[in-house]
C-alpha cells in the first residue's frame, strides 16, 4: 500500500519509527532551547530577534541554519502541539532574560513580531506554507500568546490597553504556579508579578505621604489607584482597627484558640472569626447561612478529628473558593452578592482575615482573583465597574497589609466624635513606614 505524506515537499527519504521520531523531536527541541539560551546571553537583542525570525518565519526559504531541519520535522510529523510548545518556550527563554535586564522594549518587539509574522517559502512548499501559517495564527489567537503579552505592558499605549492589564500581577501569579508552563515562563511571571506589586506598594506609600502634605503640589505625586482622592478615606477605614482589636491581633488570638479543636468545632469558630467585624446584621446572617451550608457538609468524615495543618489549609482554601469562584470559571454566588450589592470592602476584609491566619493560602487566593479577572475580561470596562472597584480595594488592602510596609493613623487635630460616637477619621492622617527599600527591589 502506498502512503501519501501531507507534506511531500518536506518528506524524509527513510521511514522513521514513531518512538525514534519522538526522540528526535525531543533532541531537536533541546538543541533549539540551548541555542537560544546561549545567544540571548551573548548576542544583542537585535541579533536574537533576527535569529528568532530566521528559525520560525524564514525556515521554509532557507536551509543554511543548523536548527532549520527541526521545524521541517514538526511539519512532517504534523505535530502542531509540539510546535506550540517549542515556540512558547523559546519566547520565554528570551523574555526571562530580557526582563531580568529590563529590556522591555525588545519584549514588545518580539510580541509584535509574532503578531505581524510574514512566512515566505518556495513555490514547491505551498502545502507546508498553508499549514504552518495556520499554526502561527492559532498560536497568536491562543491564551499562550495573551499570557505572553502581559510582559509587554510597560511599553503598551495606555489608552489602548485592556482594563484587566491593571491587575496583571494576579494573572502572572497564576502563570507562575501553573506546572504545565515552561520553567522559564514560571520564573519570568513570578519576577514580574513581584515587581508590579512592589511598584504599587511604593507608589501608594509615596502618594499617601505627599498628598497629605501642605507643601506638596498635586503635580508632584500620582495616585496609583483609580479611586481618586477618596482612596485616602478608604485607607483610613481599612487601618482604623489597630491595637488590641487589630486584624493581626484577632488572627493571632484565633490561631491560639483553635489549637486542639476538632474539625467540627473549627468550622464553627472560623465563621465567628470572619464575621466578628461585620456590622451589617442582615448581611452576617446571609453569609453565615451560606458558609455553614458549604462547610458543615464538607469533609464530614474528619469532623471528630483534631485539626491539623493540612485540614487548616484546605479549609481556608475552601472558604476562599466560596467567596470568589468555586470552579475556577464563574464567580461564586457569595462573590456576586457581596460585590454587586455594594459590599466589596466587607468581602476584601474577610479575605484578608483568612490570609492573616493562613499565609499559605495567599497564592490560592491570587489564583482565584486571576480566575475572576479572566471571567470578566470579555466585558467592556463600563459594564463591570463594580468588579473593578472590588479589585482596586483588594489591591489597596493587601498593599497596606504587606509584610514590608506599615501604616498607622496619626492624630493631626482635636479628636472629634460624631453623633453616634464613632471616630472622625478626618481628624487623622495616614502615616506609612517602609520596613525595607521596596523601590530598589522593584525598579
Amino acid at each position: 500500500m502506498t502512503t501519501h505524506s501531507l507534506f511531500p515537499d518536506l518528506e524524509e527519504p527513510n521511514f522513521v519509527k514513531p518512538h525514534l521520531q519522538s526522540l528526535n523531536l525531543q533532541l531537536g527541541q533541546e538543541k533549539i532551547y540551548s541555542f537560544f539560551m546561549e545567544i540571548v546571553n551573548q548576542n544583542s537583542p537585535e541579533e536574537v530577534l533576527r535569529e528568532f525570525k530566521r528559525l520560525f518565519f524564514d525556515f521554509l526559504e532557507s536551509s543554511s541554519l543548523n536548527t532549520v531541519p527541526f521545524i521541517r520535522k514538526l511539519l512532517l510529523a504534523n505535530n502542531e502541539q509540539e510546535f506550540r510548545h517549542t515556540i512558547k518556550r523559546c519566547c520565554y527563554i528570551i523574555v526571562n532574560n530580557w526582563a531580568s535586564k529590563r529590556k522591555y522594549e525588545y519584549i514588545q518587539k518580539l510580541i509584535s513580531l509574532l503578531a505581524n509574522y510574514d512566512v515566505r517559502c518556495k513555490k514547491s512548499s505551498y502545502t507546508s506554507l498553508h499549514i504552518y501559517k495556520g499554526w502561527l495564527e492559532n498560536f497568536v489567537k491562543s491564551d499562550d500568546y495573551q499570557e505572553l503579552k502581559l510582559f509587554a505592558n510597560k511599553h503598551d499605549n495606555k489608552s489602548k490597553v485592556h482594563w484587566t492589564n491593571r491587575y496583571a500581577a494576579y494573572l502572572l501569579v497564576a502563570q507562575s504556579l501553573d506546572a504545565n508552563n515552561p520553567k522559564e515562563q514560571q520564573e519570568a511571571a513570578s519576577q514580574l508579578s513581584k515587581q508590579m506589586k512592589d511598584n504599587f506598594k511604593f507608589e501608594l506609600a509615596i502618594y499617601i505621604a505627599r498628598s497629605q502634605s501642605s507643601a506638596s503640589s498635586t503635580t508632584r505625586y500620582v495616585n496609583p489607584s483609580i479611586l481618586g482622592d477618596n482612596v485616602l478615606r478608604l485607607i483610613k477605614m481599612i487601618i482604623v482597627k489597630k491595637g488590641l482589636f487589630s486584624y493581626e491581633n484577632l488572627a493571632h488570638i484565633f490561631i491560639k484558640q483553635t489549637q486542639n479543636q476538632t474539625f467540627k468545632e473549627f468550622k464553627i469558630s472560623i465563621r465567628k472569626y470572619l464575621f466578628y467585624s461585620v456590622k451589617n446584621i442582615n448581611l452576617v446572617k446571609i453569609l453565615n447561612q451560606q458558609l455553614t451550608e458549604s462547610l458543615s457538609n464538607w469533609k464530614p468524615e474528619y469532623d471528630e478529628e483534631i485539626l491539623d495543618k493540612n485540614l487548616f489549609l484546605r479549609s481556608c482554601n475552601r472558604l476562599i473558593d466560596c467567596l470568589t469562584t468555586e470552579n475556577g470559571r464563574e464567580p461564586s454566588p457569595l462573590f456576586l452578592l457581596l460585590v454587586s450589592q455594594g459590599h466589596p470592602l466587607t468581602l476584601v476584609i474577610i479575605l484578608l482575615k483568612i490570609i492573616l491566619i493562613c499565609q499559605n493560602s495567599r497564592s490560592h487566593l491570587e489564583i482565584r482573583i486571576a480566575n475572576l479577572i479572566r471571567y470578566y475580561e470579555k466585558l467592556p470596562k463600563d459594564e463591570c465597574k463594580w468588579v473593578i472597584n472590588f479589585l482596586e480595594i483588594f489591591n489597596i488592602t493587601f498593599a497596606i497589609y504587606a509584610e514590608n510596609i506599615e501604616y498607622n493613623l496619626i492624630k493631626v487635630q482635636e479628636d472629634k466624635q460624631n453623633y453616634i460616637g464613632q471616630l472622625n477619621i478626618d481628624s487623622y492622617h495616614v502615616f506609612s513606614q517602609l520596613r525595607e527599600n521596596i523601590y530598589q527591589q522593584s525598579e
